[in-house]
């Protein structure tokens, strides 16, 4: 199913302006939508997120270790930049990884200097593990819902998704 959004301007004074999304005969403001969104996306996951307790380890080796999983190696410099965080925490942080053999050092075929990140097979099953329960928890949380109620979340994840992708053909 597709979706036409209009978005058009309206005078708030004479120096702004304030788009709106229309869909249907309701009017949305974008910030106020975001705002819900990142409320509710927020909770969601921190839920979410209390079952990763299980894995032993610390919130920022898993997160390296999904970007390791689903994005393949990567430099210190690569994974310290998709983490947003300095090379020296990632050292600290891939050291972790390492030690609890979740992943593995090796030099770069093209650049003796540099070293490249890689997971490990138990890395991988230990991050499955960990996604699973969250999904897991999520889908608990969601099973109160009535059917009408999880398409249209099915519905919005998908435009999220093209949102979030560059892809905005609803």
């Amino acid at each position: 199913m597709k979706y036409s959004f209009f978005i058009f301007a309206v005078k708030t004074n004479v120096s702004s302006a304030k788009l709106l999304f229309v869909s249907g005969s309701r009017v949305r403001n974008p910030f106020e939508v975001a705002t819900r969104l990142h409320s509710a996306a927020i909770h969601l996951l921190r839920s979410a997120a209390k079952t990763d307790v299980l894995s032993g380890q610390g919130p920022a080796r898993l997160s390296a270790l999904s970007v390791l999983v689903f994005g393949g190696p990567r430099t210190l410099g690569e994974l310290a930049a998709a983490e947003r965080v300095k090379p020296p925490t990632m050292s600290r942080i891939v050291a972790g990884l390492k030690r609890s053999g979740l992943a593995r050092i090796h030099q770069d075929e093209k650049d003796a200097r540099k070293v490249r990140i890689s997971v490990t097979a138990k890395g991988e099953k230990l991050l499955q593990e960990a996604r699973q329960r969250r999904v897991h928890v999520l889908a608990q949380t969601l099973s109160s819902l009535t059917g009408a109620e999880l398409e249209i979340l099915d519905k919005a994840a998908s435009i999220i998704e093209s949102a979030v992708s560059g892809d905005h053909e609803f």
